[in-house]
């Protein structure tokens, strides 16, 4: 974007993402700042960093678009975890049952899409979820964290090749791997259930791989690590993280590389 806009809507889930969002928006020169919420996924705190906020339950689609066109915004960006079970349990409403009944299949990558083009019908434009946020993209290489060893490298590009596959069939965009072994691979659960399953399974020692999807829409589900993905990693027995470079965040970066450093967690990009 060649110059900043003069409003901006935030689709803010849970997590640093939207916080993060905020602060880079600010930096580039957003003068409004507007948030659609969720009950039970959005942190309280954010109503405090914004100009204006509206609180919705995940399925209420067609109250978020009435409230985005009141506050006169024609642009927003998808920030932050909507939990996978929430997108799922829905309790929708009757914009949200007409999108539905158009789906032939449910999946992140359909709904949200659905949901964008929702927007668009009341002139609201979808922008990347990595919208003034490139910079926290990193590049191939050692990142954070001990550097590992050879043999956990190998691990690591075998798990991406397996990821690649996976989320090519919308399965999943992360898997568990160790000594050339598939331990987990991310379904409905999520990522930190899955990571949390092959860790176990692996008894310390295993890679986490996240990768994005092929022909990737970076306007939402872009793969995120932060913080808690290091320390759920660690808990679970998983010492090396490797992310897709060029296509992953890294949120709340100086307190990510503490806790790799801290629990001995490395952190790779492989392109």
């Amino acid at each position: 974007m060649s110059a900043a806009p003069s409003s901006i809507a935030l689709i803010a889930g849970s997590g640093l993402y939207p916080e993060t969002f905020i602060a880079a928006a600010r930096r580039a020169g957003v003068g409004r700042l507007v948030a659609a919420a969720f009950e039970n996924e959005t942190r309280p705190e954010l109503a405090g960093k914004v100009d204006a906020i509206g609180w919705f339950r995940v399925g209420q689609l067609g109250r978020m678009i009435s409230f985005l066109r009141r506050e006169g915004v024609t642009q927003a960006v998808m920030v932050g975890q909507i939990a996978p079970k929430n997108l799922f349990d829905l309790r929708p409403d009757l914009r949200t049952l007409l999108m539905l009944a158009r789906l032939k299949r449910r999946n992140a990558e359909t709904l949200f899409g659905a949901i964008a083009d929702e927007l668009a019908k009341d002139g609201i434009t979808l922008l990347p979820a990595t919208t003034y946020l490139e910079h926290l993209m990193p590049g191939p290489g050692h990142v954070a964290g001990p550097q590992p060893k050879k043999r956990r490298w190998e691990d690591a590009e075998y798990g991406y090749r397996i990821a690649k596959e996976t989320s090519r069939m919308d399965i999943g965009q992360t898997v568990v791997v160790k000594n050339g072994t598939v331990l987990a691979v991310e379904a409905f659960e999520g990522t930190n259930e899955a990571v949390r399953r092959g860790g176990a399974m692996g008894r310390g020692g295993a890679t986490m791989v996240k990768v994005s999807k092929p022909g990737q829409d970076m306007r939402f589900d872009v793969p995120v690590v932060g913080p808690d993905t290091v320390r759920n990693a660690a808990e679970a027995g998983v010492d090396v993280i490797a992310i897709e470079a060029g296509k992953t965040l890294l949120l709340g970066r100086e307190e990510l590389e503490s806790e790799c450093q801290a629990r001995k967690i490395s952190l790779i990009a492989l392109a």
